[in-house]
Parts: structure tokens; sequence; C-alpha cells
């Protein structure tokens, strides 16, 4: 019998030889992962929707007018129309997902309309979509060595800016990705 290692709470980080559009150049935050599959949040692709849009299109007013410009990321290529806010624990909702004590995750109109009304959590990223793996696929590509693992930290998941943030994640792990190779097995 084998003893299942969950990485719920850790940063998924892409390696150079990851060649996939989705998630080149990506930091994936795992909200879930059981033996049955995983689901996470890329948290360092900005889209080129920022809230007052999205808020528009649900036909949501904003109270604070620093709120109008807070970007929307994509979040992954699966159910890219579905928003989700990866937030602090501080608040919560009826869906509310807790990740940690520190991280939950909703996807309801009323985190969004909380959020809008300056009554959200202390820290969130918004998203359109999120990354998912059947049962068995995340492992797989683990082991290929498409991503790297590291437990997340709080302070680059929503204190440091998208473009600084996958940098900041492989300093986690003490890793320069600029000497890394795409190419194996060549010196």
């Amino acid at each position: 019998m084998t003893v299942f290692d969950s990485f719920k709470n850790h940063f998924l980080i892409s390696m150079p030889h990851l060649n996939d559009p989705h998630f080149e150049h990506t930091v994936i935050y795992l909200c879930e992962h059981t033996p049955a599959g995983a689901m996470g949040i890329i948290i360092n692709r900005p889209s080129n929707i920022d809230f007052s849009e999205l808020a528009d299109h649900l036909s949501m007013p904003i109270e604070h007018p620093d709120l109008l410009t807070e970007t929307i990321y994509t979040g992954g290529p699966v159910e890219a129309e579905r928003g989700f806010i990866l937030h602090t624990a501080d608040k919560r909702w009826n869906n509310t997902l807790p990740v940690t004590s520190d991280v939950s995750l909703s996807a309801s109109l009323k985190a969004l309309e909380d959020i809008a009304q300056g009554q959200g959590p202390n820290a969130f990223r918004i998203t359109l979509g999120c990354a998912g793996w059947e049962d068995g696929q995340l492992e797989t590509e683990i082991a290929n060595n498409d991503w790297l693992v590291c437990e997340a930290d709080l302070d680059v998941l929503f204190n440091t800016p998208s473009e600084l943030q996958f940098t900041a994640a492989t300093q986690v792990l003490g890793i320069d990705m600029t000497r890394l190779s795409p190419d194996i097995g060549h010196g």
C-alpha cells in the first residue's frame, strides 16, 4: 500500500521544458489535492480584464474607486468563464472552501459583491478559470519533472506583484530558474 502525499497549499512552478501555453512560466497555488485529482489557481497570469469590466458585466456597482483597476487573473483553462476568488481566510461565504487556516477559495457572486463594496477579505486574487488534474495526472507530471513543488508562501501569494511571483516562488526553493536548461542531459 502506497502513502499519498498531498500537495495542497503548495506552489507548482512550471519547468522550462513544459511546452504548454496554458502553463508556461506559471506559478499555481494548489487548493485541493487528493487521490481523485487536484485543483489549483494560476496566480501570476494577469488577464486583460480589470474589476470594473467584470463588475459592469455582472451589473455590480463598485463602491471603492481603488478597486476599479484591480486586475482579474487567468486562473487556468478549466471553467474559464467561472470566477474564483483566492483569498485570506478572514472572510467566508456559504460555498467557501477553506484551504488552510490562512487561505480560502470562494466562487460566489456574494463574495464579489462584498469585495466591490469594500467588505472583502484582507487580501484576494480574482481569477477566471482554474487548473485541474484527474486521478494520478499531477503525480505523473511531477514525476516527469514538469513542475517544481514547494510549500506556498503567503507573501508571494498575496503581496508580490504578478510579474515577480515566478522568481519569488523559485527563491522559496533557493533556485535560480535562469540557470536551468530546458534540454535534459546536455551539458
